[in-house]
């Protein structure tokens, strides 16, 4: 059986933030609570954002079948871990189907508006809102002293055991 060719992106983005995630659980309130200059703001308040809007297009891209989060702003880590690790396999069941990336997606807003957008791009905006945010948590991490984890797609591959290095011949 083929894999879903967006199969591997979903799985990296639920891999990474998870793994993210879990490098900010050893940090202590004052860390989680300072930001670099030029990100969205603290790690805290980015990974509620990320959990959050990742939360939201899923229950939008479903049609309502998955969970949005009702506070963001009350989201500790271990609940955004578990937001996460329940999401993966819908994320998977999503991106198994024969997808029309032209159907239209319509988002009803709570005041009334509504935003239309092809199916393709709502999915290009998941991955790339999740790589956005995730990056500007591993600078702020970086800016207060901590090294982030390794979470790009090849440190996921190999985390898979789906990548495979062979060193040049000797000569």
């Amino acid at each position: 059986m083929t894999r879903p060719i967006l199969a591997d992106a979903f799985a990296h983005h639920v891999w990474a933030t998870i793994t993210l995630i879990d490098a900010c659980a050893a940090l202590d309130p004052a860390q989680l609570d300072s930001s670099a200059e030029g990100t969205y703001g603290s790690i805290i308040d980015t990974m509620r954002h990320l959990v959050g809007g990742d939360a939201s297009y899923l229950h939008v891209l479903t049609g309502g079948q998955s969970a949005e989060v009702e506070d963001e702003a009350s989201l500790d880590l271990a609940t955004m871990r578990e937001i996460m690790v329940a999401d993966g396999p819908l994320w998977a069941d999503l991106v198994a189907v024969d997808l029309d990336p032209d159907a239209v997606v319509v988002r009803r807003r709570d005041d009334g508006s509504e935003g239309h957008a092809p199916l393709g791009i709502r999915l290009a905006q998941v991955i790339h809102h999740g790589s956005d945010h995730r990056s500007q948590i591993c600078t702020d991490l970086t800016t207060i002293g901590v090294t982030p984890p390794e979470i790009d797609v090849w440190d996921y591959a190999d985390s898979q055991g789906r990548l495979t290095e062979v060193a040049a011949p000797s000569a």
